[in-house]
């Protein structure tokens, strides 16, 4: 391919493709280590390849050696980069949520965008509003903070000069009207009452024995996965919490505080003592039996253990079948938590309810600051209603 020097600049060159004319620039420079290095790119028109020339000699002058370097990274490559290099830094839930997201979703749709180009609203267009098509805002809000996180990478490696992705918000206007927090996302007790009866009412019952002990429990949904028969102390009614499991595998619980042993009630007893026994027809009628360290909750279908959505799917049928408030599986863990913290009495304190939880006590005046006040405002009559009512000897 032979290169005809344009009279704009010495590194611009026209050339000759299949009888169409080209252009394109070769730019010399010394990277930071004072070796030498040519960058080259190809353009449809003289302009193009001139403003882009232009922009990479200032660049240059200005030190930005890795941006000019990585110029043609696609995010596909730097995303794979990232991880590889960073993620045995990483706890392993957040290690597992960013591979799959990256592999699932970020690759998939933006992999061949190059790092450098990526503009807003290509970002915006090809991957949040693709995604919120078919997935909720909460899951594509987590999806959208990994991204953010893997391109600040960038911006801390000097490879692009700034984030460009950081005020675009993800909102699905035609999504149901939810909020994923502890404020909204819980139900009153009447309608806590109303969801277990219609679960029960219209659930098989593996799904209502789930409902029934994330309710009464307060339980992450992947802890109450992640349990085994030998878990539950039936005798002494009380269950330990020593790992949590999702479609990705069993691992350790979200933080030490996590791990813990709480009492149930006869009622969780009674509901898991007839489970079991289902369990143990239901494994043999696909030629097992049930053994003590096998996991609590199974398919009917296939006697296996529950996979991670099945939950989230009967809860949807149940709260819509029974017109009750939408929440989440974790919306019964903020229920569970919120009963607790508003009873008049105040027979637990903010610490009992923190380990009940697995969390602790800022965690718990964190999440439940809207309940909190409540109790020290009645705290507060309860002192003085003691003097009150108190005799002077």
């Amino acid at each position: 391919m032979k290169l005809h020097k344009s009279k704009k600049d010495p590194e611009l060159y026209c050339y000759f493709e299949n009888g169409k004319k080209k252009w394109m620039y070769r730019h010399k420079y010394y990277d930071q280590y004072g070796k030498r290095k040519e960058k080259k790119k190809r353009f449809d028109t003289e302009k193009e390849a001139y403003q882009a020339l232009l922009k990479l000699k200032v660049d240059t002058l200005k030190g930005a050696f890795k941006q000019v370097q990585f110029s043609n990274y696609t995010i596909a490559q730097w995303f794979d980069t990232w991880f590889e290099t960073y993620s045995k830094d990483w706890e392993i839930s957040t290690r597992i949520q960013r591979e799959s997201a990256i592999r699932l979703h970020i690759k998939p749709l933006l992999g061949n965008y190059k790092l450098a180009d990526l503009s807003k609203s290509i970002y915006k267009k090809e991957f949040v509003n693709k995604l919120l098509e078919s997935k909720k805002s909460s899951t594509v809000e987590t999806f959208h903070k990994i991204f953010k996180i893997g391109i600040n990478a960038a911006v801390e490696e000097e490879i692009i000069p700034k984030n460009r992705f950081t005020k675009i918000t993800v909102q699905n206007k035609t999504e149901k009207n939810f909020i994923e927090n502890a404020q909204e996302n819980y139900l009153e007790p009447h309608d806590l009452i109303r969801m277990l009866k219609t679960a029960k009412e219209s659930e098989n019952i593996t799904n209502y024995s789930l409902l029934y002990l994330l309710a009464h429990t307060g339980l992450r949904r992947g802890e109450a996965n992640g349990l085994r028969w030998n878990d539950i102390d039936f005798e002494n009614q009380k269950l330990t919490v020593d790992r949590t499991r999702d479609n990705k595998g069993k691992r350790p619980p979200k933080t030490v505080n996590s791990y813990r042993t709480i009492d149930i009630d006869k009622s969780v007893i009674d509901q898991l003592s007839k489970y079991r026994t289902w369990c143990k027809e239901t494994k043999l009628s696909f030629g097992k039996h049930l053994k003590i360290d096998d996991f609590i909750f199974i398919s009917y279908q296939t006697g296996e253990p529950l996979s991670d959505n099945t939950i989230n799917n009967a809860l949807d049928r149940v709260v819509e079948k029974g017109n009750i408030k939408r929440i989440t599986p974790h919306g019964l863990r903020h229920t569970h938590a919120t009963i607790l913290l508003n009873d008049r009495e105040m027979r637990l304190s903010t610490k009992d309810v923190a380990d009940r939880l697995g969390d602790t006590v800022r965690e718990i005046d964190e999440t439940y600051h809207h309940v909190l006040p409540k109790r020290r405002r009645e705290t507060a009559i309860i002192f003085t209603d003691i003097l009150s009512s108190t005799k002077v000897i």
